[in-house]
């Protein structure tokens, strides 16, 4: 009997995923474990393996956004029958997966292809156009697709760069800088020849992570939080930041001050583990690893990936580990699983100038770390007044978890091992 693929469940919370493309056709053989289509989850775009090794009798749901449990595809054996109705489709229409239209078949698609290979019509053959090239899904990578969403630009107006014509970041970027920009359906029926009108408003339909991000920072805000500062002086943790990269190895990361505070912050939280912790409505989960989150801002909005078990890493290898995540998450490479089990978050804005702010919570864990840029400050030693490099830090936490005499102590302790980093050892 023929095996039923089914849409996975990635992450918590996640409800749905949207298919970027097959991997596979219908009639490859597949093995058990290996890639079968790419799927753009509310945060990364990742290969789902195959459940089961055969033959991809039928894909039934070519791309679009697929709720969590719908089976999309059938793997069995050479020439088997197939359900006429898989179970999870809950009786729903394929077509329902793509507005108003069956899945794409080849020769439709070879006709997007073309067409997006041809000279843009003029104005007046614009409308006779459009229904066709819709009906063929033009060939383009995640990150063209998502940067084409996030800025209104029609892809099957777009000639591709790319292996065997296919539309590439690089494609839609050159568009959206091009004065002759493809704009969305309802920009274009408007007369060429029309002046452009100054101060006109943009709208930039909501991204999936854009929505995502409202939806999570609106609950934030619910929660009843509180913040406490503390500034550091930071002499001897940059001291112990040169001397680190001066003895990195060549062709590594170097190490930087968010390195070092992921260290030191990891520790604390192990000498104040109910700060290291999640709220949920079952209680409160007191974890026994310090899995970090770095909040890193990207083309597409703000991502948290998550470098786990910090406290058992050196700063070397938290410098690789920082660097790789960073890397994919700019890129659009995370995986679901760099995005699950944070227990902390760190959001470090000093790079851009900031000298204090503060962070909204990353539920459900019950504090988050914003750092401020390290700068010259008049200090009181030893009675008198000097220049130190001094950083602000403000903690904010989740009420519900943690009490403020407990964020106090673990602040503290944090400032102490950026004052004298030797107290981590």
């Amino acid at each position: 009997m023929a095996t039923e693929i089914k849409l996975p469940r990635l992450g918590q919370g996640m409800e749905s995923g949207t298919i970027v493309r097959w991997l596979k056709s219908e009639g490859d053989t597949v093995e058990k474990g290996e890639p079968l289509y790419e799927l753009d989850t509310e945060k990364v775009t990742q290969e789902v393996e195959a459940d089961a090794s055969g033959v991809l009798l039928k894909i039934a749901i070519e791309g679009g956004e697929v709720e969590v449990g719908k089976t999309i595809a059938f793997i069995g054996e050479q020439g088997e029958e197939i359900a006429a109705e898989p179970s999870g489709n809950g009786g729903a229409p394929q077509s329902a997966e793509k507005p108003a239209e069956a899945p794409a078949r080849e020769p439709e698609r070879e006709e997007g292809r073309e067409a997006s290979a041809e000279p843009e019509p003029p104005p007046e053959a614009a409308a006779e156009t459009e229904a066709p090239r819709q009906e063929g899904r033009v060939k383009a990578s995640p990150l063209a697709r998502r940067i084409a969403r996030e800025r209104g630009i029609e892809l099957d107006g777009l000639t591709g760069t790319g292996p065997d014509g296919r539309v590439v970041a690089e494609d839609v970027e050159r568009a959206a800088a091009s004065p002759a920009a493809p704009v969305p359906a309802a920009a274009s029926a408007a007369p060429a020849a029309a002046p452009a009108v100054s101060g006109e408003v943009e709208v930039q339909k909501l991204s999936s992570l854009r929505k995502t991000i409202a939806r999570r920072l609106t609950a934030a805000w619910e929660v009843p939080a509180f913040q406490i500062t503390m500034s550091a002086d930071m002499t001897r943790a940059l001291e112990l930041r040169k001397l680190l990269v001066a003895q990195a190895a060549e062709g590594q990361p170097r190490p930087t001050v968010t390195d070092v505070l992921t260290k030191v912050s990891a520790i604390a939280l192990l000498r104040h583990r109910a700060v290291n912790a999640r709220y949920t409505d079952e209680g409160i989960e007191i974890h026994p690893t310090a899995n970090i989150g770095l909040a890193v801002a990207t083309s597409r909005g703000l991502i948290v990936p998550v470098i786990p078990s910090c406290e058992r890493r050196t700063l070397a290898d938290i410098a690789v580990a920082r660097a790789d995540v960073v890397s994919r998450a700019q890129q659009g490479k995370l995986q679901q699983a760099d995005l699950d089990g944070g227990t902390f978050t760190i959001s470090n804005l000093g790079m851009y100038g900031v000298e204090q702010f503060i962070a909204v919570l990353n539920p459900p864990q019950a504090a988050i770390l914003a750092v401020g840029a390290s700068e010259e400050r008049p200090v009181v030693l030893d009675g008198e007044i000097v220049a130190r490099p001094m950083m602000t830090m403000t903690l904010t936490c989740d009420h519900r978890a943690i009490d403020g005499a407990v964020a106090a102590e673990f602040l503290q302790t944090v400032k102490d091992f950026l004052e004298e980093p030797g107290l981590t050892l």
